[in-house]
């Protein structure tokens, strides 16, 4: 597989629930309108979904209760079959799949997480971690010893002999995900995994989560309804409403350029200032410019050197992770930020 070969592919997918279905969609020509299809009894789950995730990124799918974002995920890992519409993993049509090849692809490609944690209760932490590998087929030994590499991962090193009921929500959590990475999936599907948890753990299963994907790189589907989690682990966003994706894009971008109404009333209270990176909000290099002596990172959160920044008389650089400068950030930019307009789109020229 080439580098430039989405992981996931989904070209114009459909999941319609209801007997008439197939046909109304048949009939509908690619237009589908959910008032119309609720009154013949059917349920519009996803609605033309057309994208792509890349190897290594996180793509967050978000929206309420029922905005079909679940569902896409199901049909994704083909948990749920779509009523319409092509998916392809790695190049691979996954409608089209037999249950062997499904099963062989679940197998040894994909991971998932969900909200509940589903541990085996009679099962220790250690062998809950183990079942999936020898379900495969791998000895006690070698499906051990993988589990033990796993416990350390997350961090419950010392609790292997634990029972779930023994550990708190968070650590149960802990367990669900080093099950499913214990597989060595290469595609990772979650499903609001954090969304049972008190806010404290959520906050540290989220950093836990970012350290995780900061050392394995797996290509990610994270589905949360909480705006706040999107933006804090996303790569890009997926915001959804009554199955049609709104827009797809950086949260930079979903945060600044809202493209619906729908999407401008999610990010009208987002305090920019903790989730924008400087990167998003630079200006260009001028050769010509007189520069401050302080120095920002591309990647810092505005919230972090706002202070700073605003003490300073003259533009401040912007550094790549070489060290290079790759824009200015000047006072103005930040007390915008900080103070501006939040009533509509704001775009950087």
């Amino acid at each position: 597989m080439s580098d430039q070969q989405p992981v996931i592919k989904c070209d114009s997918v459909y999941k319609i629930f209801g007997e008439n279905a197939e046909k109304m969609l048949q009939n509908a020509n690619g237009k589908v309108v959910a008032e119309e299809f609720q009154k013949a009894g059917c349920v519009v789950g996803v609605n033309n979904a057309s994208f792509e995730v890349n190897k290594g990124e996180m793509l967050v799918v978000m929206g309420l209760s029922g905005s079909g974002k679940s569902t896409l995920l199901r049909c994704i890992s083909r948990l749920t079959d779509a009523t319409a519409g092509n998916i392809y993993i790695e190049g691979e049509d996954l409608t089209s799949m037999s249950d062997k090849e499904l099963i062989e692809l679940r197998r040894n490609k994909m991971g998932m997480v969900f909200q509940s944690f589903a541990l085996l209760p009679h099962k220790t932490v250690l062998e809950n971690i183990a079942f999936p590998l020898q379900v495969k087929g791998n000895s006690t030994k070698d499906s051990i010893q993988r589990a033990k590499e796993m416990v350390d991962l997350v961090g419950l090193t010392g609790r292997e002999n634990y029972f779930p009921r023994e550990l708190s929500g968070g650590q149960q959590q802990r367990v669900g995900i080093a099950r499913s990475l214990a597989v060595e999936p290469d595609i990772w599907f979650l499903d609001e995994p954090f969304s049972a948890l008190d806010p404290l753990i959520r906050k540290e299963m989220q950093d836990e989560f970012l350290r995780l994907q900061g050392v394995l790189n797996k290509t990610i589907l994270f589905v949360t309804h909480d705006f706040d989690e999107a933006l804090r682990l996303a790569d890009r966003i997926a915001i959804m409403k009554d199955g049609i994706i709104e827009q797809l894009d950086t949260p930079a971008n979903i945060v600044l350029n809202p493209a619906t109404e729908y999407v401008r009333k999610f990010t009208e209270d987002v305090p920019r200032e903790k989730v924008l990176k400087i990167e998003s909000v630079m200006d260009p290099v001028d050769e010509k410019a007189e520069l401050s002596d302080l120095q920002v990172s591309k990647d810092a959160i505005i919230e972090t050197v706002a202070e700073e920044v605003l003490g300073q008389q003259k533009p401040v650089a912007v550094l790549d992770d070489d060290g290079n400068t790759i824009g200015l950030l000047n006072c103005s930019t930040i007390l915008h930020i900080l103070f501006g307009d939040r009533s509509g789109t704001q775009k950087k020229d």
